[in-house]
């Protein structure tokens, strides 16, 4: 059964145990007369004959969840989830994208405008989760999460013809004290994303401090179970460069033939119960690239995430990191991965973001990030500097509905000036 089918049965049984309760609160009572004991058993009667009619209404809606539940050809649960998202946005400046802009590009001169509105419901998600409680002594999930961010159709109209995506697709199998992941989801190091429903498809302060790719990859955790818990990860990770690759056929990439692939491994504590759970984690990159025949460039990262809940309505959450080449995870060194004289560029970022929910159907929250290169590494037509503020409000104001209104402002720095793009960002959807 799915929790929310768990939770159904749970209020079942808690109406049926009501029903039976009911029934034996009216007993004779010594010493009544005649008349009061034959009234007294009469309206017994009549409300044992209700409460039996009732548990046996409650045991067939019961026998009906279950029945309801869809189960896979191996017999696991399966379940479906999604939300439908359509996204009006408006840009003051040329963007690198101008739905879910990472970056400002320069003004043209003499030619249209600069700025645009519009509409799009690409941002689109849809997931499907098998679950069994043993599989080899663990409790398995298996889940896909695909979005439409994944291009439009090159013809007339192909604006609103969004491709299918892949984002994450995993393995997880879960012991008390243990974790084995198999499959592509984001890099270890880095596996918080802002909360946001105006950057989904790429998700917000990419090129700004927050690393995102999602990668196929195997991860290993060990956990030391207590109050606070003590955990290890370790990852390979399926090398990667992030340059286009053909519509159909690929081939290797410069990270692909190093003939080597990434690893990263994670310290992290971990406290709270599971509604209100506290982390912070420090983790490392290690990855090559071999540009040319007889080069072996080294990619390697620190870095450090937290997201820390400050009582039952506010929360903080972010990540940082120091090293070099880490495009090759999404966006790092502003999307810049080779300097001057084919250096592999260095650099620092981060990210950090609060969120507050006066309510259980609103959220409103905001947050800043930056993206810094080695100026010294980086050509004359480089991108020295990408920063980003954001504020947003997200409201369920009934039912699956959901509502959205965004504002971030981004300002790209190159050599010769700063080009500054303000985004205003409304969501309307629902969830399922």
């Amino acid at each position: 059964m799915t929790m929310r089918t768990l939770r159904s049965s749970a209020r079942i049984r808690h109406a049926i145990g009501v029903a039976v309760v009911s029934a034996a609160l009216v007993t004779p009572v010594a010493g009544q007369k005649p008349d009061s004991t034959k009234l007294a058993l009469d309206s017994l009667a009549a409300r044992v004959e209700r409460a039996e009619e009732t548990i046996e209404m409650l045991r067939q809606q019961l026998a009906a969840q279950g029945e309801s539940a869809v189960k896979s050809k191996s017999g696991m649960t399966v379940e479906l989830n999604g939300r439908i998202l359509m996204n009006a946005f408006a840009n003051t400046r040329r963007v690198n994208n101008s739905d879910a802009p990472t970056t400002v590009r320069s003004d043209t001169s003499g030619g249209p405008p600069n700025g645009g509105a519009g509409m799009e419901i690409r941002q689109t998600t849809l997931g499907l989760a098998v679950t069994s409680p043993n599989v080899l002594g663990a409790h398995f999930l298996g889940d896909l999460d695909v979005d439409f961010f994944g291009g439009q159709v090159s013809t007339i109209g192909g604006r609103t013809m969004p491709l299918i995506r892949l984002r994450t697709a995993r393995a997880i199998l879960t012991w008390p004290h243990a974790e084995l992941l198999v499959g592509q989801e984001q890099p270890l190091v880095s596996n918080l994303n802002p909360v946001s429903l105006a950057g989904v498809g790429t998700p917000d302060f990419s090129a700004s401090g927050n690393l995102w790719y999602w990668m196929p990859q195997v991860r290993v955790t060990v956990e030391r179970p207590g109050a606070v818990r003590l955990g290890f990860s370790g990852a390979i990770i399926a090398p990667m460069t992030g340059e286009p690759v053909g519509t159909f056929d690929t081939d290797f990439d410069a990270a692909e033939r190093s003939r080597r692939p990434f690893f990263e491994g994670r310290l992290r504590l971990r406290w709270g119960s599971e509604d209100s759970q506290a982390e912070v984690g420090v983790g490392f990159h290690q990855g090559w690239l071999a540009p040319t025949r007889d080069s072996l460039l080294s990619n390697d990262a620190l870095t450090l995430d937290a997201l820390i809940p400050l009582g039952p309505r506010v929360e903080v959450r972010g990540e940082a990191f120091s090293g070099r080449g880490m495009r090759v995870l999404g966006g790092g060194q502003v999307g810049q991965l080779y300097g001057r004289g084919g250096v592999v560029v260095r650099g620092t970022g981060g990210w950090g973001q609060v969120n507050v929910k006066p309510t259980s159907r609103l959220l409103v929250g905001a947050g800043m990030g930056y993206d810094d290169p080695k100026d010294s590494e980086l050509p004359a037509t480089g991108r020295l500097k990408n920063a980003t503020t954001e504020m947003h409000a997200i409201a369920h104001p009934g039912g699956p509905l959901v509502l959205s209104l965004e504002w971030r402002r981004t300002t790209t720095t190159f050599t010769a000036r700063s080009w500054t793009n303000d985004h205003l960002n409304i969501g309307i959807g629902f969830e399922f």
